[in-house]
């Protein structure tokens, strides 16, 4: 007889159906290669997200679910599911209350965030009982979903909560939440009362989860080792060593369907890893998109992604000038920090033959960076997994990267790329100088190359280690 997990995973966005940032690639992704694992055993993996308004879906392709209520203060907020799919998973849209008043997935106001999410997370709890098909694993992600896992907590005397386990992935530590004080105390959850949670820890909704799972997952196994530091923990990690095996780290996977230059139709030549010889044929066209000198013996260098002290962009645009004794060209590709966008603008304005800085979001030239630049950068400061650094490799540009969380546990020095230690535009520039001085070797440059395309940075074997987890939990492992 085959045996079922029913997994129920929670997200604040997911492709196909709404992104912001990186969460909503492991939530469109993971769940359906998870649905895809071969074997006898089965995992029934089904997605629950809020209905944002920037969520278009056609109705035709939509089932009115369940109805019920969230009780806010003694006053019963009506909720309801619509039922879509994705290619074959059910998915659960959850409506009511302030999901339904939110502009966006995400807004400025973070005592409005903490409202839906705990509407969301509790809504999410309480369909379980609705649906007639009850989750034998509860997975959330990150601060907007941590509560689902707390309440859960909270419902272990109830018969029909009692015997579903729960994980929580965490994404990016520093994002927390908040206090949620006031929204504990409306939707009638008690804050926690534990030594092993610093105080000021008691009432924000992250915090609150990973005391409440049953097992913690970082994005990467070198972050599940950083956040234990006081450097990256945040003031938790002396509760998160004291989590012991329960917490681990599984490194995020790629849509390498989504991600496939033998096919992406963005690019000006598609190539694979043996056919690196169309690959030039982007890179020309980068430099004539950017107007900068058509010459394929320049090194092009790329950073595409958020422009935030986080990434590092300061180190680099710090690095940059002290380089320019060497051949190279640079992109910039992103938006956020203004400081950090106008010294982009800065380098550009004061190396105009060189560097472009596009303060902008585009998807189209970024896939083409992607396949047209020679060496991908990602100084940052910190980087629990890091996606980029998995789609350079692919696309045949050699990534180099800062030895921090998944960038460390992707990217082999001399081999796949290059890699530095310390936060600094000195360490970054001695990095460079070892790239650039690679560069001209053709030979040594398309083993590079060659080498990252060929590593399985796929969602099957992350999802493999997470089926394990699952089954560990529900005492079938």
């Amino acid at each position: 007889m085959t045996k079922t997990i029913n997994i129920l995973f929670l997200a604040s966005e997911a492709e196909p159906f709404v992104k912001v940032g990186g969460l909503a690639d492991v939530a469109g992704s993971l769940p359906l290669a998870l649905r895809a694992l071969p074997g006898e055993a089965r995992l029934d993996v089904r997605l629950a997200l809020p209905l944002h308004r920037a969520i278009q879906l056609d109705p035709a392709n939509l089932i009115s679910g369940v109805g019920f209520s969230v009780s806010r203060g003694g006053i019963d907020l009506p909720a309801r599911v619509l039922e879509g799919e994705l290619d074959d998973m059910p998915v659960y849209f959850i409506a009511g209350g302030p999901i339904s008043e939110a502009a966006s997935v995400y807004s400025s106001d973070p005592t409005f965030d903490r409202e839906k999410y705990t509407f969301f997370s509790l809504a999410a709890l309480e369909m379980t009982r609705h649906l007639g098909w009850r989750p034998d694993i509860l997975h959330a992600n990150d601060w907007h979903t941590a509560l689902a896992l707390y309440a859960l907590r909270a419902r272990r005397s109830d018969p029909f909560f009692a015997p579903i386990r729960s994980v929580l992935t965490l994404h990016n530590l520093p994002y927390m939440g908040g206090d949620g004080s006031q929204q504990l105390a409306a939707y009638g959850l008690d804050a926690v009362e534990d030594e092993a949670l610093p105080q000021w820890a008691h009432t924000q909704p992250l915090p609150l989860g990973l005391w409440a799972a049953d097992a913690l997952v970082a994005v990467s196994p070198t972050y599940a080792q950083e956040v234990l530091t006081p450097e990256f923990g945040c003031g938790l990690q002396n509760f998160l060593r004291g989590r012991g095996d329960s917490f681990s780290g599984i490194l995020n996977g790629l849509d390498t369907v989504s991600w496939d230059p033998a096919a992406d139709p963005a690019l000006a030549a598609n190539f694979d890893a043996r056919s690196l010889a169309s690959r030039p044929v982007n890179k020309a066209a980068l430099q004539e998109r950017l107007d900068l000198q058509n010459d394929p013996a320049i090194p092009l260098l790329a950073m595409v992604g958020r422009i935030d002290p986080q990434k590092g962009v300061d180190i680099l645009l710090d690095a940059a000038r002290q380089i320019v004794d060497l051949p190279w060209q640079m992109v910039i590709l992103g938006k956020g920090d203004v400081s950090l966008e106008d010294g982009a603008r800065r380098l550009e304005a004061d190396f105009p033959s060189r560097v472009r800085a596009v303060i902008d979001y585009n998807a189209p030239l970024g896939r083409l960076i992607y396949a047209g630049a020679d060496t991908f950068l990602m100084p940052s400061r910190y980087e629990p997994c890091g996606l980029a650094q998995l789609i350079a490799m692919r696309y045949g540009c050699v990534p180099l990267v800062r030895a921090t969380g998944g960038l460390k546990d992707t990217v082999e020095e001399g081999r796949t790329g290059f890699r530095f230690e310390e936060a600094t535009p000195e360490a970054l520039v001695e990095a460079l100088r070892r790239a650039l001085a690679i560069y001209p070797e053709r030979a040594k440059w398309r083993k590079l190359q060659r080498n990252g395309m060929e590593q399985d940075f796929s969602w099957s074997r992350s999802a493999s280690q997470y089926a394990s987890l699952y089954w560990s939990l529900n005492g079938e492992y």
